[in-house]
């Protein structure tokens, strides 16, 4: 079979990941791979990565986080955009054992051969966004929808 994904120089951001061959929506395209860890390990080892701009850490569940930075898939090349064609699904083991949780990148729409792969990261920093943070995380994507920054806001709180 014909290989699907190849990385690569990218024009948004230092190595990204390219359709190799047309993949249709829905496609499964790659699995985001790497050691598991625990939160308290992540936390102790990378700190809370606001201030690096740049994370292969992915937060599998509330106990563990896939760090691609040892032993990671291609998948962690793929980068951010504010106009994703992939999304990143959680697929739970069905006997509820949180180490056998994964994460598989899956085509949003028909992505064409040579086109770049991007998702939305999703990160919410614990901090206030400062713009100094939001220039950190800043967004290259080069979309019409692109809102300068990788990061989400914070949830608010309702008071009642």
């Amino acid at each position: 079979m014909t290989r699907s994904i190849i990385a690569r120089r990218s024009p948004i951001h230092g190595t990204g990941v390219f359709a190799a061959r047309t993949l249709k929506a829905g496609t499964e395209v790659i699995e985001y791979r790497g050691r598991l860890i625990t939160h308290a390990y992540a936390d102790r080892h990378y700190g809370d990565g606001g201030e690096t701009g740049h994370t292969f850490l992915f937060t599998l569940n509330e106990r563990y986080i896939i760090d691609a930075n040892v032993d990671g898939s291609d998948a962690r090349w793929i980068n951010y955009s504010c106009d994703p064609n992939c999304q990143a699904v959680l697929h739970e083991d069905d006997k509820g054992r949180p180490k056998k949780d994964r994460v598989i990148i899956e085509a949003l729409r028909d992505i064409k051969r040579g086109e770049e792969l991007t998702y939305d990261y999703g990160i919410t920093l614990e901090v206030r966004q400062t713009a100094r943070l939001k220039k950190i995380w800043e967004c290259r994507c080069g979309s019409p929808q692109c809102i300068g920054t990788m990061l989400k806001p914070k949830s608010r709180v309702k008071k009642a």
